[in-house]
């Protein structure tokens, strides 16, 4: 059964900067899509970023002021918000209410928000895990032995992770 996008389980997949947490999210969405799941995602940006190339005609409308640009095409479609930057960015509720019905919703950041996270570990770093000041964290994705009482899977355990996930979404794996 889906749900609207701002009600359904939500997962997270944070960490410290180049932790693999793209590369995580993208091959657990694609497992959990195998697996008849509709999966939404939302990625957290903390910088401006270009999703247009500046060349295109919908770059050049929000250039030339566009508050809201749409590109609609045969397979893929996306509303941009242009804002100015002392306006605060939407929540990830305000996105999530935005969004199509889903089984679940992959977040890929927001660290600080209260939903069930997972959290990856670079490999070769000495970092401290969020784990220790993160109770939403449910499990350590890490390829170094990480010390925690949480379950952890190595970062390319993508079938047991993505069992994780449905068993905290309460959904048959």
């Amino acid at each position: 059964m889906t749900h609207p996008a701002r009600t359904a389980p939500r997962i997270g997949i944070v960490g410290w900067k180049n932790s693999g947490k793209t590369t995580l999210a993208a091959a657990l969405i694609s497992e959990l899509t195998n697996r008849g799941f509709i999966v939404a995602s939302v990625k957290s940006a903390h910088h401006a970023f270009q999703i247009d190339n500046p060349s295109t005609d919908s770059a050049k409308h929000a250039a030339a002021g566009a508050a809201q640009t749409a590109i609609l095409g045969g397979q893929r479609w996306a509303i941009m918000n242009n804002r100015e930057t002392d306006e605060p960015a939407p929540s990830l509720d305000d996105v999530l209410a935005r969004m199509s019905p889903c089984d679940v919703v992959l977040v890929e950041g927001f660290k600080k928000n209260p939903h069930p996270k997972i959290e990856v570990c670079a490999q070769g770093t000495d970092q401290p895990t969020l784990a220790d000041h993160d109770t939403y964290i449910m499990a350590i994705a890490c390829d170094r032995g990480a010390k925690t009482n949480l379950p952890t899977f190595k970062r390319d355990d993508v079938a047991g992770l993505t069992d994780f996930i449905c068993n905290i979404i309460g959904k048959p794996t």
